[in-house]
Order: C-alpha cells, then sequence, then structure tokens
C-alpha cells in the first residue's frame, strides 16, 4: 500500500514538474516574442505608427479606398487640362474618353463605399498629387506638337499603371474580406484602366512618338 502511494506521489509531482516546465516554456517565448516586436519598432529607420494607424486588414482597405477616391476626383479636374494642350486627334479623344470613364469610376468608389458600410470619403492621395504635377510640369517643358504630345501620352501611362496597381490591390483585398460584389465593382475598373492604358500605348505607336522624333530631326 505505501508502495502504491508512494508511486501516485512520485507521478503527481511528475505531472507538476512537467506543468511548471510548460508554464516557463510558453513565459519565455511569450518575453522573446515582445522583446523581438519591440527591436523591430525601436529598430534604426523604423516608422512609428500613428495612433490613427490601420490595424486590421479591413481598416487599410477603406483607407485605401478612400485614397484612390480622392485621385480620381482629382484626375477629372486635371484631364481637361491635358487635353486642351494636346494636339494630335487621336490623343484629345482618348484624354476625353478617359474623363467620361473616370467619371463613372467616381461613381462605382461610392457603390463600393456603400456595399462596404462606410461613407464615401476622400483623403488626399499623394502619389496622385505628385503625377499630376509632374503632367503639368511636362506641359511647361515642352512646346506644344508632337513632343509635348508624347510628354503627355507619359504622364498619362504613369497615371493609368498606378491606378491599375492601386484597383488591382483592392480587389485583392476585397476578396479575402469576403466583400464578392466589391470585387466584381474593383476588377471591372481595373479592365477599364487597362484599356485605357493601352488606348495610349496605341497613340502612341501608330502616330505620336514617331512624328515627335521627325520634328527633333528637323
Amino acid at each position: 500500500m505505501d508502495e502504491i502511494c508512494k508511486t501516485d506521489l512520485n507521478h503527481k509531482k511528475t505531472i507538476m514538474k512537467t506543468t511548471e516546465q510548460t508554464k516557463t516554456t510558453r513565459a519565455k517565448s511569450s518575453t522573446a516574442t515582445k522583446t523581438a516586436a519591440s527591436k523591430t519598432t525601436g529598430a534604426k529607420g523604423a516608422v512609428k505608427p500613428k495612433r490613427s494607424a490601420a490595424e486590421e486588414l479591413r481598416e487599410l482597405f477603406v483607407d485605401s479606398l478612400k485614397d484612390i477616391y480622392w485621385a480620381e476626383k482629382a484626375l477629372l479636374k486635371a484631364l481637361p487640362k491635358m487635353s486642351k494642350n494636346a494636339t494630335t486627334a487621336s490623343l484629345v479623344n482618348a484624354i476625353d474618353e478617359h474623363k467620361t470613364v473616370t467619371e463613372g469610376h467616381v461613381t462605382i468608389l461610392e457603390q463600393v463605399f456603400q456595399i462596404v458600410g462606410e461613407k464615401a470619403t476622400a483623403k488626399k492621395c499623394d502619389a496622385m498629387a505628385g503625377l499630376i504635377e509632374e503632367g503639368e510640369g511636362i506641359l511647361e517643358e515642352t512646346q506644344p506638337g508632337p513632343v509635348r504630345d508624347a510628354g503627355i501620352i507619359a504622364a498619362s501611362q504613369k497615371i493609368e499603371h498606378y491606378e491599375i496597381a492601386t484597383y488591382g490591390t483592392l480587389a485583392a483585398f476585397a476578396r479575402t474580406l469576403g466583400e464578392d460584389e466589391a470585387v466584381e465593382l474593383l476588377e471591372m475598373t481595373l479592365a477599364e484602366e487597362k484599356q485605357a492604358d493601352a488606348t495610349l500605348t496605341e497613340a502612341a505607336y501608330n502616330d505620336i512618338n514617331f512624328e515627335a522624333m521627325e520634328e527633333g530631326d528637323n
């Protein structure tokens, strides 16, 4: 009987020891994780997030929607100026058509905001602001004609590529979040941005770039 009691006691001690070891291991692991996170946050060159910084993918998604919403509205104001300064008929038509399409994109974004239960709000997009400013700089640095048209196409395609990247990312975020209706709208916009980029490329290689080259040779 005493042997049985001793065996039970030893067994209990072993269980208690194992439990304590497990707790210690978990505590060390937790401390190591916090320490690593602390080192990363305090590492040289690490960016300290704002208090309003996104903590979840949905927050980042909505924040990105606000960004491109501002971008599309800003582009609507910039496109007429590009159109007035273009001289090639095909380019003028492409820009005017893109303005009409962009108006539709603004409406679609408002629908996406509604789908995800958010108010349509614009947040300044530094990337688009910079691209538009660069485009205006090209107008100032070129004479009217094929060379300026080539510059307008270059600026316009940089904008298109930014929009393509943005809508592609937004569609991926929406898919991950299970917002299937939003995915459909965003992918439709993405397809239209790709088509606009292809139209600009066609205009450049059909006439404008070659005319600009010939003008430089004269």
